[in-house]
């Protein structure tokens, strides 16, 4: 599903502020993987997920996506392949728009926009079945100011509207880390159940240990732009947070931040 091929990021070159974001890296994710990405403070995670959303241009290198080259497609352009969530929960919706009026933005993302009704009446069902699966009541919402709801709520619809119709690629930018602990649980487990349902091909950021564990069919280490470590199937399964201390001492050049030691 997702080829990346000697891709490199510098910011500021030439300057004294210079530095190599990604440097050279290499990843294949095959269809259904689900991928949890870890790595220190400025390991290059975040970077990552921008360039293939193409946020930032890469310097060199190849993104194919389903078969197609879009590393010089713009962003808006690429928005009719991917779905992505965000650290905070205000930057996947509309504050001032309804409830309804966020989700038909989302089903319409990549098509093309006609002069008619702004919400048909089924696809006002569609939204109304597809929001009762996440069990907070917000199918009786509807027309409420998205705004108005909690941060929990507002992560949830926008997980919602970023699959609301199957990406290729689904992002997610340490999407739970805005949550308290309670409710990032709740918004993993739903991660969890929309990604396994629709058989979606993901790559999560996290600096939790732990749910980088838990979660998913693929591990992969980030440090200093490149990949350092990558694991699948039992060995995954079996690993400890330990385990991945140990790692990030042995491979890594730095230690493992603080933020991650919290988690």
């Amino acid at each position: 599903m997702l080829k990346i091929k000697d891709l490199t990021k510098t910011f500021d070159p030439g300057t004294v502020n210079e530095k190599r974001v990604i440097d050279h890296l290499d990843l294949h994710v095959r269809e259904g993987d689900f991928v949890t990405i870890i790595g220190g403070n400025g390991a290059g995670k975040s970077t990552l997920l921008n360039l293939i959303g193409g946020v930032f241009p890469c310097d060199t290198g190849q993104i194919i996506l389903a078969d197609q080259e879009v590393q010089e497609m713009p962003e808006y352009k690429r928005a009719q392949f991917l779905g992505r969530v965000f650290q905070d929960p205000l930057l996947g919706t509309a504050a001032n728009m309804q409830l309804e009026e966020n989700l038909a933005l989302a089903y319409r993302r990549g098509k093309r926009r006609g002069l008619g009704w702004g919400i048909r009446d089924e696809e006002r069902s569609i939204y109304k079945e597809r929001l009762a699966t996440l069990g907070l009541g917000l199918e009786d919402r509807m027309s409420d100011k998205i705004g108005l709801l909690s941060g929990g709520q507002r992560q949830s619809v926008t997980l919602l509207m970023a699959t609301l119709t199957s990406p290729k690629l689904l992002l997610l930018d340490e999407h739970t880390a805005a949550l308290d602990p309670n409710t990032a649980d709740i918004v993993l487990k739903l991660t969890d159940k929309i990604v396994s349902e629709q058989n979606l091909t993901a790559l999560m950021v996290t600096h939790n240990m732990q749910d980088a564990i838990d979660h998913g069919n693929r591990l992969i280490m980030m440090d200093d732009g490149k990949i350092i470590y990558d694991v699948t199937g039992e060995e995954k399964k079996n690993l400890k947070v330990k385990d991945l201390l140990d790692l990030f001492q042995t491979l890594a050049k730095d230690a493992p931040s603080d933020r991650m030691l919290l988690d």
